[in-house]
């Protein structure tokens, strides 16, 4: 009964460190988004895509009236509340926490670095800057369950109400967002206009394609699936925790030993990526001698995995 209790409350303890990981995660990841849009974007005033982009659209078109973090969250509350119905509690509450600390974080960097000169004079290099940062913040809090909104939503109400995957979604939206930043104001004839706004019509779609780019790298190298086979006589054991602490399942089966002709439970565990140092932790603790191997297998389709996606043909 002890060992059960101890168990339980070991689980417990990995579990609510677990989240605090996730939500010391998704706050670092947005720190570094806010960080590379208003260090080495927004001096070049480039518009990407994104709520962030659409808010610089409107920062840019009305001659700075609003604050781009006002604009944000304004814009973020709204499509919430229009699209409220067709989104899950969970989603809401964590598009909330998101879009309130990247707002916040926006807001405390872009008057010092809209005051300054640029920290990189070379707008194409702090382009490139600025959008491995994106990159990696998005990649960061989207591996963590984090959002901060913004297209999300529009791409998640979509998913509900069309056909549309959500990636094209996501992908006509950005493209459009930076596309009407030709109409913004600007002094000079229709030639010159053409010229400019063309080089910074680049420059966004550059960056939204490295971001998009590193983000998809990111999260997919921590979607990878991995196998572990474990061979423990506290099989028992293992198999609880790490059922219980990474929320993971294990197969176990009978096994015999050919040397010496011992029976044996042997268990099979796939997780994901971020599953694997806990679960070598867990092996560890309960039974350091005990033989472990894990290899990553191309994909895992089922529940808690991946989805299978068959098209259908048609008739």
């Amino acid at each position: 009964m002890d060992t059960t209790n101890n168990i339980s409350a070991s689980a417990r303890l990995s579990s609510i460190g677990s989240n605090l990981r996730d939500w010391a995660a998704i706050v670092t990841g947005i720190f570094i988004y806010a960080l590379g849009f208003t260090a080495f974007i927004l001096p070049h005033h480039i518009v990407i895509g994104g709520m962030t982009g659409f808010s610089s659209l409107v920062y840019y078109a009305t001659g700075g009236l609003l604050p781009i973090a006002v604009i944000m969250y304004g814009s973020n509350a709204i499509l919430l509340i229009c699209g409220y119905r067709y989104l899950g509690k969970s989603f809401v509450l964590r598009t909330i926490f998101g879009m309130t600390v990247l707002s916040f974080l926006i807001g405390a960097f872009e008057g010092y670095f809209t005051s300054h000169p640029p920290i990189v004079t070379s707008a194409p290099m702090s382009i490139m800057m600025g959008s491995v940062l994106l990159g990696l913040g998005i990649g960061i809090y989207y591996s963590h369950h984090g959002t901060s909104g913004g297209t999300d939503i529009v791409a998640a109400i979509m998913e509900h109400t069309s056909d549309i995957s959500m990636g094209r979604v996501l992908m006509i939206v950005d493209v459009s967002i930076v596309s009407l930043s030709f109409l913004l104001p600007f002094e000079g004839d229709m030639e010159a206009r053409i010229q400019a706004r063309t080089q910074t019509i680049l420059f966004g779609l550059l960056s939204i394609f490295i971001y998009s780019w590193i983000a998809d790298k990111y999260v997919a190298q921590g979607k990878q699936t991995v196998q572990f086979f474990i061979l423990s006589d506290k099989w028992d054991e293992i198999a609880y925790r790490i059922t219980h602490e990474t929320g993971r399942g294990a197969t176990v089966w009978d096994a015999t030993g050919y040397w010496t002709g011992n029976d044996k439970k042997m268990m099979l565990v796939w997780c994901r990526q971020w599953n694997v140092l806990d679960i070598y932790r867990i092996v560890h603790e309960v039974d350091e001698h005990a033989y472990v191997t894990a290899s990553n297998v191309r994909s895992v389709y089922g529940n808690g995995f991946d989805r299978l996606k068959i098209k259908k043909h048609k008739s």
